[in-house]
């Protein structure tokens, strides 16, 4: 449930960067939206399972989620560089079929860059 609590953020902020681009929300951006929710809960299940695993072995709820935010933080944010960075290329596109690509660049780029900050502030908090 804590890892799903994200996804709304992550979902506003793309369709935020659709928007603000003068995107429209077609078939590309929501394959688009489909890889972000998934990245998403890939990000908050990295978080929330270690810090199950801290609490199973007989750490306090708090240090628990403080350890495993801070221990998971490079490969969160190792992820969402890399895969910005690699939606940029989408999202300079041009020729034919660059609408679909750019499309789901901005998804990608907007509401990943976004949806992380939010993963990354708010599972510790709804967690706790």
């Amino acid at each position: 449930m804590v890892i799903m609590l994200t996804v709304p953020f992550g979902l506003c902020a793309a369709v935020m960067a659709i928007a603000l681009t003068g995107g429209s929300l077609n078939y590309y951006s929501q394959i688009g939206l489909v890889m972000l929710i998934g990245i998403m809960a890939k990000h908050g299940i990295l978080i929330v399972e270690f810090a199950n695993q801290m609490r199973e072995a007989g750490h306090d709820i708090d240090r628990a989620i403080r350890h495993a935010a801070e221990l998971r933080l490079q490969p969160v944010l190792m992820t969402m560089a890399s895969t910005v960075l690699g939606g940029l290329p989408l999202v300079l596109s041009s020729g034919a079929g660059a609408e679909a690509r750019i499309a789901v660049g901005w998804v990608v780029v907007g509401g990943l860059g976004f949806a992380s900050v939010f993963t990354l502030l708010l599972t510790p908090v709804f967690y706790g």
